[in-house]
């Protein structure tokens, strides 16, 4: 089974190429996925890695969290369920004249 990891702290000129040569010296990469600002297309600063096998994940997490990178200390760790979020809609905003 699969171990979903969060990588965090990342240069914005980091890119998902990278991360993958990154974590497949420590066993298999399944995804890599660097999440973007869905404006500008730029870096966020984190991504998620998914890899192969448990064990693989434990090792990158131990050889990988707190390393420099790109100048900037990586945060590993497993990655947190994906919280629910109340269902969108409006919420009566929108401009009112007030007279």
């Amino acid at each position: 089974m699969a171990t979903r990891l969060y990588v965090g702290n990342l240069s914005f000129d980091t890119t998902e190429g990278d991360l993958r040569r990154l974590f497949e010296a420590h066993g298999t990469v399944t995804s890599c996925n660097l999440i973007t600002d869905k404006f500008t297309g730029k870096s966020r600063g984190f991504a998620f890695v998914e890899m192969a096998a448990p064990a693989e994940a434990d090792q990158a997490i131990s050889e990988l969290n707190g390393k420099s990178y790109d100048g900037r200390p990586l945060t590993v760790n497993e990655a947190r369920p994906r919280e629910e979020r109340p269902a969108g809609g409006r919420r009566g905003g929108g401009r009112r004249d007030r007279f």
